[in-house]
C-alpha cells in the first residue's frame, strides 16, 4: 500500500491569502499546503479521500489518470469543493466515479452539485454512483475491506478511515474509545493537529501528540495543519520519536 499526502492544510490552506506571517512568507515547500486529502494506492485499486477546492491541482501534481473511488470524510467545502473535476476521469475512464459517503454527506453533495443530479442529460456534465457508507459498518470498494471511524468534528460527525494496516482522521477533536478500539494496532496513523492554541473542532498540537501516543502507532503523521502551527521543520524537530508533521507530495509505503 503507497499513501500520498496531495493536501495537508486546513481549510484556508497555507499560504492564507493576505497573511505575512513567518509560514506563510516562508521559502520551505513544505510550508505550503494545499487542502487535507490523501491518496492511497492499494491491489491495483487508486482511491483518494475528500476532493477540496485543491482536487485539480493535486491530480495534476501526481500525474494521475486513474481514479477508481472517491471516499468522503463529511461534507465541509474544504473537503468536498472539487468533485466537479471527476469529469476529467470519466472521460479517460468511459465510467462513472465510483463516490462513497454517508447518507447525509450525500445530500449536500446533491445540494453542492445540483446540476449533477437535476441535469443528467446535460452533456459533459459529471458521473458517479453513489454508494452509502454506514457510519457502524465496514464497506467494500471493489473487495477491499474498509471500517469506518466515528469522530467528533465539534458537535459534527465525521469519519476517520482504516484501511488494513492504515488509518486516516483528519478534523476532529474527539474520538470515543469504542472508536480507538478500532484503530488499535494500526501501522500509519494520520491525525489532525491543527495548531497550539485550544480550538472548538480541531486538535490542538499538544492534544495530538498525547492522542497518538496512545493509540500506539508505529508512525504517526499529522495533517491538516495551520499557519499558526509553525514553521514545518522547527515544529517536525520538537516531536517525539515515531510522530512527524506530514507535507504536501509525501510518500509512505506499508
Amino acid at each position: 500500500m503507497k499513501i500520498t499526502f496531495l493536501g495537508t492544510g486546513t481549510s484556508q490552506g497555507v499560504p492564507v491569502i493576505g497573511c505575512k506571517c513567518q509560514v506563510c512568507s516562508s521559502s520551505d515547500i513544505k510550508d505550503n499546503r494545499l487542502r487535507s486529502s490523501v491518496m492511497i494506492e492499494v491491489a491495483g485499486k487508486v482511491i483518494v479521500i475528500d476532493s477540496g477546492p485543491d482536487f485539480r491541482q493535486q491530480m495534476l501534481r501526481e500525474n494521475v489518470s486513474k481514479l477508481d473511488a472517491l471516499v468522503f470524510t463529511h461534507s465541509h467545502k474544504d473537503h468536498t469543493a472539487g468533485m466537479d473535476d471527476i469529469r476529467a476521469f470519466n472521460f479517460m475512464m468511459k465510467k462513472p466515479m465510483e463516490v462513497y459517503a454517508t447518507e447525509y454527506t450525500q445530500q449536500k453533495l446533491r445540494e453542492e452539485f445540483p446540476y449533477i443530479f437535476h441535469q443528467s442529460d446535460y452533456p459533459g456534465i459529471p458521473e458517479l454512483n453513489f454508494h452509502t457508507i454506514y457510519s457502524d459498518s465496514v464497506f467494500t470498494i471493489d473487495g477491499l475491506s474498509v471500517i469506518p471511524i466515528n469522530v467528533l468534528h465539534y458537535k459534527m460527525p465525521v469519519l476517520g478511515f482504516r484501511i488494513g494496516d492504515f488509518t486516516y482522521i483528519t478534523d476532529a477533536n474527539h474520538i470515543p474509545d469504542s472508536e480507538k478500539k478500532k484503530i488499535y494496532g494500526t501501522k500509519i496513523l494520520v491525525l489532525n493537529a491543527l495548531q497550539n492554541e485550544k480550538h472548538i473542532s480541531h486538535f490542538t498540537l499538544n492534544e495530538a501528540i498525547e492522542l497518538a501516543t496512545e493509540l500506539n502507532a508505529d508512525t504517526t503523521y499529522f495533517t491538516h495543519i495551520s499557519h499558526r502551527l509553525g514553521i514545518h521543520s522547527a515544529v517536525n524537530n520538537l516531536l517525539p520519536k515515531g510522530i512527524q508533521l506530514s507535507f504536501d507530495g509525501l510518500q509512505v509505503t506499508i
